[in-house]
């Protein structure tokens, strides 16, 4: 019974999804607004990790599972696919690289953003601070 109630707080919210997706005049896919509200919720109090966390486990556990049917697609398309698999290679690697790159820009981004906000708030080592006797 948890993993359905678990399970039933996580297709709500990618109804919810899908509802922005329909209202919204935005290009972002319904599952990336279902994944936004279920963070907001979540960071924000509203909802408890434990509330989807072990239906969450499980299914990032069988989620190999869930591509089969997808990679069993492309089989079945294999005959129209046959002429243009060196493109589509050729986009799928480019893709990867560039994915892999950006993703590090801004990682380390963010890493030296943080680590220089850090280093300013503390004091400098080997300077006194100030006490005023107020």
């Amino acid at each position: 019974m948890r993993y359905l109630r678990q399970f039933l707080w996580i297709i709500g919210f990618t109804l919810a999804g899908e509802a922005l997706h329909a209202l919204l005049p935005l290009p972002v896919p319904a599952a990336v607004w279902g994944l936004v509200l279920l963070f907001i919720a979540l960071e924000s109090g509203k909802l408890e990790l434990s509330s989807v966390e072990d239906c969450g486990q499980f299914m990032l556990g069988i989620m190999p599972v869930l591509f089969i049917a997808p990679a069993v697609g492309l089989m079945d398309s294999w005959p129209v696919l046959a002429s243009v698999w060196p493109a589509v290679l050729a986009i799928i690697v480019l893709s990867t690289v560039v994915v892999f790159g950006v993703s590090g820009v801004v990682t380390q981004g963010i890493l030296d953003f943080v680590s220089a906000r850090e280093n300013a708030e503390e004091p400098m080592m080997g300077q006194a601070e100030e006490v005023s006797d107020d």
